[in-house]
Order: structure tokens, then sequence, then C-alpha cells
């Protein structure tokens, strides 16, 4: 064998070399990755679809890669069984009442399970338990909600353009208040009386307050109405004593329309005495005839006293009359006397 030769096997020896090396790191590193040569437990999970999910596709557990899916089968009627193995470190955090969901790596990455460990009080799961699983969002309904959506939010956005652009050409109340000025000083000048009002209201609250403060002070008048019984009792007996007065006012009141209708009767001798005047005129002659009279009366008395046969008639009845004075006056004395 020549030189050459010798060279050219020896390269081939090397790139052979080379690519076992390669060969074996890549097998070392795959199963690395697909968890070969780390000991796990088996666990199963029945969901109704699966949403794309392949064997080798990661399984998670609080963000941790702890296993793959080793095997996906047809379960029932319609339902998928997968088959995924867990590392036996993380066992320990799952429980029997773990649940089992299918997510995504990304919005449109590669499917994998992710594993709820459960409640502490659950037993933990041994190899070939089968856990909850919970059916994963339908991608496809998502994509047409989202389409409703988009188109919902273009619509939305059209109308708020043309509104826009109706208050900008001043349409409606609210365009008309931003272009028309003199609309826009009357809607601020009924502010200023709405704030003007409101300060008049917050005066008069204060005023109330301080008007109930003084009801309020110990000794006022509405104080001790309002607090002393005593005081109430007598108030509510002038009431009743006012109403029984108003009640006799009006009863006085019907018994004078009474007597004004019965004087008004013409057939009634005061309307007569009223009303007719030759009547009138006879009375007053009347009188001044009894007056006459009474004069000529007292004339005569003042003759018969000077009259010596009836001087001492009148001077008995003179003493008579002194001694009844004294005697009163000596009494209206003691009783004086008795109250002091």
């Amino acid at each position: 064998m020549s030189t050459e030769d010798n060279k050219r096997s020896v390269i081939v020896g090397i790139f052979v070399f080379l690519a076992i090396v390669i060969l074996v790191t890549g097998i070392f590193t795959l199963a690395g990755q697909q968890k070969r040569f780390i000991n796990t437990i088996t666990l199963q999970a029945v969901f109704d679809d699966v949403g794309g999910l392949k064997p080798g596709n990661n399984v998670w557990f609080s963000g941790v890669k702890i296993g793959t899916v080793k095997a996906i089968d047809l379960f029932g009627e319609s339902q998928v069984l997968v088959t995924i193995g867990i590392e036996e470190r993380a066992q320990q955090f799952i429980h029997e009442n773990a649940i089992a969901r299918i997510s995504s790596e990304s919005f449109i990455g590669n499917k994998n399970i992710v594993i709820e460990g459960g409640t502490q009080e659950a037993s933990l799961v041994e190899d070939g338990d089968r856990i909850r699983a919970v059916n994963p969002i339908d991608t496809d309904e998502l994509m047409e909600t989202l389409q409703v959506n988009n188109r919902n939010l273009a619509a939305i956005t059209t109308d708020l353009r043309q509104l826009t652009n109706n208050l900008l050409e001043g349409e409606g109340t609210v365009g008309a208040l931003l272009t028309d000025e003199g609309l826009a000083n009357d809607f601020q000048a009924t502010l200023n009386n709405l704030q003007q009002a409101s300060q008049n209201t917050i005066g008069a609250t204060r005023e109330l307050s301080r008007f109930t403060s003084k009801l309020n002070t110990p000794g006022g008048l509405a104080n001790e109405v309002l607090t002393d019984t005593t005081a109430f009792s007598q108030v509510k007996r002038s009431l009743a004593q006012l109403e029984q007065a108003t009640t006799s006012a009006a009863t006085l009141t019907e018994n004078l329309q009474e007597v004004s209708g019965r004087l008004n009767n013409e057939n009634n001798a005061v309307n007569v005495l009223l009303s007719d005047e030759e009547f009138a005129r006879n009375l007053q002659s009347t009188l001044q005839n009894l007056e006459t009279s009474t004069q000529k009366f007292d004339e005569n008395m003042e003759a018969l006293q000077s009259n010596f046969l009836f001087r001492g008639f009148f001077r008995r009845r003179a003493k008579e009359e002194a001694r009844q004075r004294e005697a009163e006056l000596e009494r209206l004395e003691e009783q004086r006397e008795e109250v002091q």
C-alpha cells in the first residue's frame, strides 16, 4: 500500500470517527431532551379534543418541564387517551385531584400539557393513575370571536368618526354648544346661576343650622317648650283656651248675625225705633216731657223739705242714712284689718 493510500485511509478514519462522535452526541442530546435516561412514571388523561397535541410534546408544571407526551390513542366513542411520562422527582408535587390542561407555547406554537398539582389534602399520584383533564380552548372559535370583535370595533370606530364630524360641523345640541358662541354664553350663564343658587343654598343651610342651635340653647323659649313638660302643658292649655275662645267668638258672631237679622225685620220694635222718623220724633218729645216733669218734681221735693210740716220726716231720714253709712264704713275697716 502506498503512502497516498495510507494518507487517504487516515483522513477517512478521522471523518468516520468525527461522524460517530457527532452521532453519539446527538443521540445523548435528544435523549436528554426527551428524558430518555431519567426515571419516570406514567400518568393518563382523557380529553374530548387534543387540539393538535402530538407525542413528544412537553409536559409543564409551574413553568418547569417535567416530562413528555408518550402516546395519544382514541378512547371510548369520541374521546382521546393521552399517556404522559413525568419525572419521579415531580411526583411529590402532583396529587390525585390534579388537573391536566392542553395549552400552547405561543399563539400558533406547539401544543403542550400543563399540570395543576391539586390540593395538599389529596394523596400523591402513583404510576399508571388517571388524572382529570380539561379540554383546550377551541382556536377556531377563538379566531371567530376575534373576528366578530374586530367587526364590532370597526363599526364603533366608524360611528365615533361620524360623531366627531357632526360635532365639528355643529350638528346636534353638543355640536351647537361647541360652535355657537351665544349658546355657549347662555350655558355659562346658567352654570353661574346654578353656582349662585348653590351658594345661596349653602348660606340658607348655615342660617338654618344657626337657628336650630339657638333653639337648642338651654333657657330659651323654644328649648323650654320642646323640653319642659310643664311649659308644654301650659302652652297646650293656652291653645285649648284659645280654641274655646275662638269657638265662643264664632257663636257670638252667629248670635250677632241673628240679632242683626231681627233688627232688620220691619215688624220689630227696635227696627221701628231706628227707621220710623215720626216714631222717633214722638219718642224724643216724650223724653223731653219726662225731663221737664223730673225737674218740676225735684223743685216740689225741695219745697216740701222747706215746709215745717215735712221737715222732721226728712231730718230723721237723713240721720238714718248717715248711721247706715257709718256702719258700712266700720264693717269695711274691720275686714281690712282682718286681711292685714
